[in-house]
């Protein structure tokens, strides 16, 4: 039996009626057309799917749609302000921490949530906040670096 869900997504509330057990991150591309999220593995563990929830870091793939009624989520869709990107997405563009860029979106909304709770993080928190996200590249190094490049201009 379908329900109907609000979620306000990047700010804006929408409404969707579907199987309350149907994956956040199905409705997000399918419905809501907000394709920056990513399908990985499918039970979690990549961190591809992630996105914000009430701004903790969530695996949108194993997520059902229900737990997410009344809740804001942010995509990497939502982070940039106008024309001008997040610090984080910044910070990754400039130290090249992508490859294929399939990981990027989980990578960046997972570095989002770090720094909002950590704005100075060592190297040991961030491998730890960033444990969960997979880059088949192995960009990890660069990763790192742009983390710590988007603690220091969000400090400043």
């Amino acid at each position: 039996m379908d329900v109907t869900v609000t979620l306000t997504v990047n700010g804006v509330a929408r409404t969707v009626t579907t199987d309350p057990e149907r994956p956040l991150l199905d409705v997000l591309r399918e419905d809501l057309h907000l394709t920056g999220t990513k399908y990985g593995c499918g039970d979690g563990r990549c961190g591809a799917c992630t996105v914000l929830m009430e701004g903790k870091p969530i695996r949108s793939c194993v997520t059902p749609v229900s737990l997410a009624d009344k809740k804001g989520i942010t995509t990497i869709e939502g982070l940039a302000e106008g024309r001008s990107l997040h610090p984080v997405q910044e910070a990754f563009l400039e130290e090249g921490a992508m490859q294929c860029g399939y990981c990027t979106s989980g990578m960046i909304l997972s570095a989002v949530a770090l720094l909002q709770n950590k704005p100075n993080p060592t190297d040991d928190e961030i491998v730890t906040a960033m444990n969960g996200n997979i880059c088949r590249c192995n960009g990890y190094i660069k990763i790192k670096s742009a983390i710590r490049r988007a603690a220091d201009k969000m400090r400043r």
